[in-house]
């Protein structure tokens, strides 16, 4: 991980907890706290707000939403 690398929200409403993982290690993270916790059924997430605009940045730069 570097100093520079972003850390991406996620939230579990189950557990009532959130948390801030470097990217890097985002998807390992919550594989490991859904496994532990909820019999792998995926309920942390990322943060739905920060997903959707991640989506619609995305889409931006793929010009997916021009029109």
């Amino acid at each position: 991980m570097t100093d520079d690398e972003p850390d991406v929200p996620i939230v579990c409403e189950e557990c009532e907890t959130t948390a801030e993982i470097p990217l890097s290690d985002l998807a390992d993270q919550l594989e490991a706290h859904n496994e532990r916790m909820h019999d792998g059924e995926p309920v942390a997430e990322v943060d739905p707000d920060v997903a959707d605009q991640l989506a619609d940045l995305i889409a931006d730069e793929l010009g997916l939403l021009e029109g």
